[in-house]
Parts: C-alpha cells; sequence; structure tokens
C-alpha cells in the first residue's frame, strides 16, 4: 500500500496536516474547532495535491517508462507510437521521449534488417537458378560429347552451337550483373550529350524491325512532323532503355499484335510511351517488376528468354538521368511504360501529328 501513490500522498498528507495543527495549537487564539478544520483542509488539500503530483507526474511515466523497456526486452516494437503525449509538465516525459525515439528507430532499423535480409535470400535463390540452368545445359552437352558422341559430326556441331548459346547467356547474365553493381555503387558515369530522341528511337526499331516481323508485329511511331525532338543523355543508356522497353513490349505480346511508341513534347520535357497490347500484369506484380530476376510469370518469362534484369537496369539508368519509369498495365489488355527527358528549347514552326508505322 504504501508504495503505491496514493499510500504515500496519505503518509505525507497526514504529516503535513499534523505540522499545520501542531503550529497553530502553539497560539493562544486557537481553539480545538480551528485546529479540527484546519487539519481537515490542510490534509485533504495536500493529499489531492501531491496524489495529483505522484499519479500523473511520476508513476504514469515511470509505468510507460517500464512498459517501453519490456517491449525492448521482449523486441515488440510494433506497437510503439511515434506520438508522445503533449501538455505533459512531468520532469520523466523527456526521458520517456528518449527511450521512446530510441525504440522507434530500433523497430525501423530491425525492419530494414528483416528486408534486406529477404531480399538477400530471394537474390541468392534467384541468381543460383538462373547460373544454374545455362551451366547445366553446357555441363550436358559437353559431358555427353566426352562420352563418345563426339565422333558423330552433326551431333558434335549441334551440341557444341548449344553450348556456346548457353554460356553466352551466361556471359549477357554476368554483364548485366555488373552493370546493375556498377550503377548502383556510382562506378558508371554517365556520358550526357544532346541528341534526337526521334533518330534514337528509330534506330531501336531497325535493329527490331526483323524479330517484329517474324511474329507478325506491327510497330507504330506516333511523332509530330516538324517538330525537334533535341534533349540531353547519355545517348548510349538511352539506346539500351528504349531497346529494353520496345524488345518487352514485343516479347510479352502475341503474335500479330502491335506496339505503340509515342513521343511527346511537354512545357520542359520530352515523354516517351510504349505501349504494348499483350497480355498485362496483374496489380500484385506492378511494384516489383523493377526488382532484379523479378517475373510476372516465371515459366513462361524462362521460355521467352532474359535475364530478369532489363527492367532494374532501366530503373538505374533513368535515375541517373533524374527520371523515372512508370507502368499502367490492364491484365488481358496491355501495358504502357513511360519516362521523360528534358527538352532542348529551339524555335520549331507548327507541327502536325504523323504516324509512321514499320
Amino acid at each position: 500500500m504504501f508504495t503505491t501513490s496514493r499510500g504515500i500522498s496519505l503518509i505525507l498528507a497526514l504529516a503535513i496536516s499534523a505540522l499545520v495543527a501542531a503550529f497553530l495549537s502553539l497560539m493562544d487564539e486557537s481553539t480545538p474547532i480551528l485546529l479540527f478544520v484546519a487539519w481537515g483542509v490542510s490534509f485533504s488539500s495536500a493529499y489531492l495535491l501531491i496524489s495529483f503530483m505522484l499519479e500523473f507526474l511520476i508513476f504514469k511515466e515511470i509505468g510507460d517508462i517500464y512498459s517501453l523497456m519490456e517491449k525492448i526486452q521482449r523486441k515488440d516494437l510494433s506497437e510503439i507510437s511515434e506520438k508522445g503525449r503533449k501538455g505533459s509538465i512531468s520532469p520523466l516525459r523527456k526521458i520517456n521521449k528518449v527511450i521512446n525515439s530510441y525504440a522507434i528507430a530500433r523497430q525501423k532499423e530491425i525492419d530494414t534488417l528483416q528486408k534486406n535480409a529477404e531480399f538477400r535470400r530471394e537474390f541468392i535463390a534467384d541468381i543460383s537458378h538462373e547460373l544454374k540452368t545455362p551451366i547445366f545445359a553446357t555441363q550436358g552437352y559437353i559431358h555427353t560429347l566426352l562420352d563418345g558422341a563426339i565422333d558423330d559430326k552433326q551431333v558434335r556441331m549441334r551440341f557444341l552451337k548449344r553450348a556456346a548459346k548457353s554460356l553466352d547467356s551466361l556471359d549477357i547474365l554476368v554483364q548485366d550483373l555488373l552493370t546493375l553493381n556498377q550503377m548502383e555503387s556510382g562506378v558508371i558515369k554517365f556520358n550526357f550529350t544532346e541528341f534526337d530522341l526521334q533518330d534514337l528511337l528509330e534506330e531501336v526499331m531497325e535493329e527490331l524491325e526483323h524479330k517484329a516481323s517474324k511474329r507478325e508485329m506491327h510497330i507504330k511511331f506516333d511523332v509530330e512532323p516538324n517538330k525537334h525532338y533535341l534533349t540531353t543523355g547519355d545517348r548510349q543508356k538511352i539506346y539500351r532503355v528504349c531497346q529494353n522497353l520496345i524488345f518487352n513490349a514485343m516479347k510479352y505480346n502475341h503474335n500479330g499484335g502491335e506496339v505503340n511508341i509515342t513521343l511527346k513534347t511537354l512545357k520542359n520535357t520530352i515523354q516517351v510511351d510504349v505501349k504494348d497490347d499483350g497480355q498485362g500484369i496483374p496489380p500484385e506484380d506492378l511494384k516489383r517488376i523493377f526488382e532484379r530476376f523479378y517475373r510476372v510469370e516465371k515459366s513462361r518469362s524462362k521460355e521467352k528468354g532474359g535475364t530478369g534484369l532489363g527492367l532494374a537496369i532501366v530503373k538505374h539508368i533513368l535515375e541517373g538521368h533524374k527520371s523515372k519509369i512508370s507502368v499502367s498495365s490492364t491484365v488481358g489488355k496491355g501495358s504502357v511504360f513511360s519516362f521523360s527527358l528534358p527538352l532542348v528549347k529551339i524555335d520549331s514552326p507548327e507541327e502536325k501529328l504523323k504516324v509512321v508505322t514499320l
């Protein structure tokens, strides 16, 4: 009882009221009624004041501190709030705030470590799977040749070509990993120059025209005639961005589908849209498609090839240009990937829309 706020308040109030009554009893004019009234008033006042001070300014704060320490000890920091009580005059409030801030920082640190650990596990599993496929394929072809198939000229040439193709895939994967790592660490520097974005896109379409014709796909290029699309950036890396986006639009499209590339000039930027009418991307996958090795449909993506690093590289290249890649998609209707680059302004005449079809 005497360790609670009420017990301590009772003892102190009795002591204070007794002192007041004893002091008044020394006066000649004091009467028993006066002493009783003075004792009662001083007792009740002291009890209420001390009880309030102990309960709300000390014991409650100590209780909150103890509760925080228990949560930290149990590593249960999920319910800790960043909002502290305002208007408190308790001297322990500052200590409570410091502990609360420490607990919140600890929770954020734990969350970050858990996310990093999960990412490392996924990354190791993904890269092991990606490396295993071409290595095992190459091993199979070479061991088959060593077991006697090398004497058959036709089999030998066919297996050597397949082994070379697997090794080429492995080389592309390693190169993409190195490129992505160098971009993230800042080793790769960007060489910014002025170039025409329309010319660059036409080069990419010309490169992919053969692959499009094999699947009877149509690539449309919408631009405004007599209008310039001069921009600044690393031309080689932007070429890779456009190449990757257009190739993906073809790869995940159906035979006979359409890929529409649009250039639009805004006030200070040029916007590039790459649209397809393919299978689309489910909403739950949209936030993760720019992660390394992430594939919407892993089995089908494996059949289509690729390292699973293309969109991650695209994201880092555009971030190096202080731009962002955005995507909108409807399952069964297709996707639109968009990004913007700065517009270099020059005088230009009136323009009208034209459509270039490959």
